[in-house]
């Protein structure tokens, strides 16, 4: 039976007080805890990411506070990042909201989980097949959302392009990524962590234009990448290999 988009978003708001009374029991509550997020948030921007030229191919490494500082100029380091779509077996899309502790883009909503390999985890700088980015994303799926690592096994990550965009945020914070989009598609059991995420949702493809409007300001990856390609991916998901295309990589939200 098909729900319309009053009861669904019903279900929604049910679920949504469900996930956000188990978040509230999780998260800090005090000062000192709510410190204690903070400290975590700003311990990850000393991860060090691995730093691109314009075609990909690794130049460096650098932090991921100097990845994402702007500098005076507006500029900001090109670094690798991915971005993961997670269906459901239905083909039901996952969104998330960020967590208003997070340093960039805290409390705007977003595609299923957002972030970067790292250089000093083992096997994350891998190049074929994006294997590196797909192990990263296994990862970050498990911290984020709390998908257990057997619940997602590599082969089932579908390296779909990458995007490369620039964004400068809030003028103290912004993004500058080549970012690969990696598709995944199953029922998986989810489990927020609170300090990444504020509130999820699955979203069918025929609600998405009636759902977004209630989103607000989305971050601008997924803004650009919901703007110029992800209706048309989304309805070839069972036909992923007509949208693969790992030779090009797509420049959005630049001046033409």
């Amino acid at each position: 039976m098909m729900l319309t988009l009053p009861f669904r978003n019903f279900i929604k708001k049910a679920a949504n007080r469900t996930l956000q009374n188990s978040l509230l029991l999780r998260a800090k509550s005090t000062k000192e805890e709510k410190s204690e997020a903070e400290k975590s948030q700003e311990a990850a921007l000393e991860e060090k990411l691995f730093l691109v030229d314009e075609n990909d191919k690794v130049i460096g490494h650098a932090s991921k506070r100097e990845c994402h500082q702007v500098k005076k100029d507006g500029e900001i380091p090109l670094h690798r990042a991915f971005s993961v779509f997670l269906f459901s077996s239905h083909g039901d899309l996952l969104l998330q909201r960020r967590s208003e502790e997070k340093i960039t883009y805290p409390g705007l909503y977003t595609n299923s989980c957002c972030s970067h390999p790292i250089v000093d985890i083992e096997g994350e700088g891998e190049e074929c097949d994006a294997l590196g980015v797909k192990k990263a994303a296994q990862r970050r799926l498990g911290f984020e959302l709390g998908i257990p690592k057997d619940k997602l096994p590599l082969e089932k990550f579908n390296y779909i392009t990458r995007v490369h965009y620039k964004d400068e945020g809030n003028g103290e914070w912004g993004e500058h990524e080549i970012d690969y989009v990696l598709f995944f598609q199953g029922d998986v059991p989810v489990n927020p962590n609170p300090n990444e995420i504020s509130e999820i949702s699955y979203v069918p493809r025929h609600e998405l234009d009636q759902h977004l409007p209630t989103l607000g300001t989305l971050t601008p990856w997924f803004h650009l990448i919901l703007k110029h390609r992800l209706k048309l991916w989304w309805d070839n998901l069972d036909k992923i290999d007509k949208i693969i295309d790992h030779e090009k990589i797509l420049k959005l939200g630049f001046p033409k």
